[in-house]
Formats: C-alpha cells, structure tokens, sequence
C-alpha cells in the first residue's frame, strides 16, 4: 500500500509545470541588464551600520582589510549586495541560501569520517530565499576575481560562465538523482585530483594540437599547486594550531598574546567591562549553553575534555568586528588538544529584505542552514547565547583539516576550474532544500540563463569597482578609520 505522509512533494511532472509556470513569469534572460536602483543606498552607509555592533577597535581592521582590493571590498560587503539584489526579478522557487556564497567561501574540510570534501563553508549569512541571489553573488566574484588577477576579459567571462552553466547542469543532474544519492553527493579529495589530473592531460593534449593558449606547463602548475594546498589542509589540525598559538608558562600552556589579532582571556577586561572572574564565569555558562545543543553522544565526546584557555580571535572580512573567540580544550593530555572557535552569529543582511528566520537564535540559524546546505558538517557544530541581550554565536571546530584556494595566486585555467566546482557545489547545496526538478524545468538546457548570469556578473564587477573607490575616499577623507596590513 503507498501511503502519502504530510507535507508530501508533488508528483515529478507538477513540479516541472512548476518550473515552466516560474519561466512565464520571469524570461531566464531577465537576469541581465542589471542597473542600480535610482534609489540605492549608500554603500559606505550600509557598512558603517553594521559597524555599531561591532568591537569598536576591530572595525578600523576591517575597513584596512577591505581596502587591499576590489576583490576583498566585494568580501566584505555583503549587506550592500543584499540591497541590491533585492530589486532583482526571481523565479519565484526558493532554497536554503547561503546568503553571502562568493568563491573564497568554499573550500575543504574535513567530514566525520577524517576524508577530506569540497563545499560550502561559511553561513553567517544563510536563510531561505531566491536562489538566484546565491548564484549571481557567486557568478559576480569570480569576475571580481579575474580582473583582479589580470586576466583577459575572455578568460573571466569563461570563468563567470563555466560557473553559471555548473550550476545550471548539476541541477539537471540532480533533478533526475534519487533522493538519497542526492543528499550523499559530494566532491572528494579524489575528485578533486582526478578533475585536476583530467584538465592536466587535456590542456597537454590540445596544446601538442594548438588548440588552446594555455600551456602545458601552466596545467601542471595548476595540479601541483592543488595537491599541495590538499596536503597542507591535512596537516591544519588542532595539534597544528597549538604549535602556532599556545605556549607553556609555568608548565601550563596558554594561548599567546598577538593583539589586536589574538587577545587571551586574562588581558580582556578592558574590552568588555568584566573583570577575570566574571569572564571565566561567562566562558562557563557559554559552554554549558553550547554543549547542550549537541547530541547525546557529541556531549559525552565533549566531556572527555576540559577547557584550558579561550581568547578573542580576529577572522576572516566581512566578520571582522563581531565578536569570535577560539577555546583550547584538553583531552587526556597536552598532547591532546581540541580547538573550537566560537563565532557571533548576527541577523542575516538579507532578513532586511526576506521574511526573517523561524529559528529562535541567530546562532541556531546559522547551525541548522549549514547542516541543511554541507554534505557532511563538524561534529562539533552547535550554538549558544551571549551575556548580553541581542547577542548570540555558534560554535564549531577552529582547525579540522581545513584548507582554501588562494584565489590570487590562480591562473585562468586554475579559476575556469575552480569555478566548475563552486558552481556544481552551490547547486548540490540548494538541491538539498529547494525543488531541484522545478528549478531546472525553469532554468531551461540552453545557455540563455548563463548568458544573463555572466551580464549581471560584469555588470556588477563594474558597481563594485564605483563602491570601492568610494570606500577608500571615505577612509581618505577620514570619513572612516582604517588599519592596513593587519
């Protein structure tokens, strides 16, 4: 007997009218042309707003980061792009966002069972929403990252396209998968270098044929530069993180003092009002909170170990200001250690445009997009809420074989590559929380949605280069403090 449970999908040809109903509505080729709205805000202004939550001696190291370059302007400016996206036509078919998906947001990462896998890795920003949003974010940062690397127009538009058409043809693929080979889908290590080692052997071929301006030499380069970036994610471990950020005073160790990067608890107080005590006290509470949202059996993993230190840690862009913290905890010994890095998690920049989160925390927001969007996601993942009213933060593991593309040091093929991946990624996580059959019932087996992608991309590109330079006009005029170089 079939039985149908609530909430039952449609049968496979509803969901595909779905789709051709979506393309009615909004032509695939509506995603170019893309202009600034008459009424747009002020890029600088959206930035300065965020900045009132923020540690006030952090925001100058983030203004110094975001002024290196075009490319890390773009990192960090999230909240602007929601704006904008937000005047943009959709489908109408939502996904489980990752809300801020720009190239340098994935990378490797460790799975439960020590294999390393490619996806998504950072959801600050996640909720649900159109998924065009993601792949326009997407598809615009690798032509960001092309022109800051030099390239030909030709090659960023190969790359903004490949990435475009991934997306596009993954989602067929997975509106034909069976549900469950969905959900296990994953890029591999393996995978990884087979893809590698593929384009190696190609370009070799074609170049012998001159059929191609990339040079042998140039593919093997790529696939070097990718073996070592995977074993050097191998060796990025809690072990590894203790060599770099822990010494022993007194026989015990500690986390060094690198301020304003790296501040340990006993030199806090002056940042947060709180003297030792009170802040051990707070660190206590925070963790009880946290092991709480594990399950069962990752609190009596946990509970194998005990908390040595914790100290504020400066990170990535765009988060830089929100408050982050790394906790080293021990486990049998001083040669067992275990690092979790401890992360606000504030309101999404795209709930300003969206309907906001049914979750209760933005800490648990973040916990459950992410489990919704990886393929295999830190054992350790979980969330807490602060001392203070309005603020919240999740936890996860600070080093766990965790690796990333150095996007400037890529060559065209390196990001043609690269983008293939993020795109096949960006689809797969949708896939998993969006209707994969209606999506591409919409987005049609002809290049016009990539063409469109690709206009948006350039265009955008343009809009940033503007949004930048007059960032660095407002740090010129002192407008806003930045600190370079940190």
């Amino acid at each position: 007997m079939k039985t149908k449970v609530a909430n039952s999908r449609l049968a496979v040809d509803e969901r595909q009218a779905l789709g051709g109903q979506a393309r009615t509505r909004t032509d695939p080729a509506e995603h170019g042309g893309w202009q600034p709205a008459a009424d747009r805000p002020d890029p600088v202004s959206l930035l300065e707003s965020q900045n009132r939550s923020r540690d006030p001696d952090l925001v100058p190291v983030r203004h110094g980061r975001m002024t290196v370059s075009p490319f890390t302007f773009y990192r960090g400016t999230a909240t602007v792009m929601a704006a904008d996206l937000a005047g943009t036509p959709t489908a109408g078919l939502d996904v489980q966002l990752c809300g801020d998906a720009h190239l340098s947001n994935l990378g490797a990462y460790a799975s439960p069972e020590r294999q390393l896998v490619f996806d998504l890795n950072d959801f600050d920003e996640t909720l649900p929403g159109p998924f065009e949003y993601d792949v326009k974010r997407l598809a615009a940062s690798f032509t960001i990252a092309a022109r800051n690397n030099r390239f030909k127009k030709s090659d960023g538009r190969e790359a903004t396209s490949t990435a475009a058409r991934a997306y596009r043809t993954a989602m067929a693929e997975f509106a034909e998968a069976a549900t469950m080979d969905l959900w296990y889908a994953r890029i591999s290590e393996r995978d990884l270098k087979d893809g590698i080692e593929k384009i190696r052997r190609e370009r070799q071929g074609a170049t012998a044929n001159g059929k191609t301006h990339v040079r042998s030499g140039d593919a093997k380069k790529m696939a070097k530069n990718v073996k070592g970036a995977l074993s050097k994610a191998h060796s990025r471990t809690s072990l590894q993180a203790v060599s770099k950020l822990v010494e022993v005073v007194d026989g015990r160790q500690r986390i060094v003092s690198q301020p304003p990067v790296l501040i340990p608890l006993r030199e806090l107080e002056t940042h947060y009002g709180l003297d030792a005590d009170e802040l051990e006290a707070v660190v206590v509470k925070q963790f009880d909170e946290y092991r709480a949202t594990l399950s069962e059996t990752r609190r009596r993993l946990l509970d194998r170990f005990e908390i040595v230190d914790v100290a504020r840690k400066v990170v990535g862009v765009g988060s830089v200001g929100t408050r982050a913290f790394i906790v080293l905890l021990q486990g049998r010994d001083e040669h067992d250690p275990l690092f979790l890095q401890v992360k606000e998690a504030t309101r999404s920049v795209l709930e300003a445009h969206l309907p906001k989160t049914r979750f209760a925390t933005p800490g648990e927001r973040v916990v459950q997009g992410q489990q919704m969007m990886q393929a295999a996601s830190d054992i350790f993942l979980g969330w807490s809420e602060g001392k203070e009213n309005d603020r919240y933060y999740y936890w996860r593991q600070l080093r766990d074989m965790k690796g990333s593309a150095v996007v400037e040091e890529m060559i065209p093929a390196g990001l043609i590559y690269y983008a293939e991946i993020c795109g096949w990624t960006l689809a797969r996580a949708h896939a998993r929380s969006g209707d994969a059959v209606a999506i591409t019932a919409y987005l049609g087996d002809t290049a016009a949605f990539d063409k469109a992608i690709v206009d948006f991309a350039e265009r955008y590109a343009d809009q940033n280069e503007l949004d930048y330079q007059a960032f660095r006009e407002a740090v010129s005029s002192g407008r806003i403090e930045a600190a370079e170089g940190i």
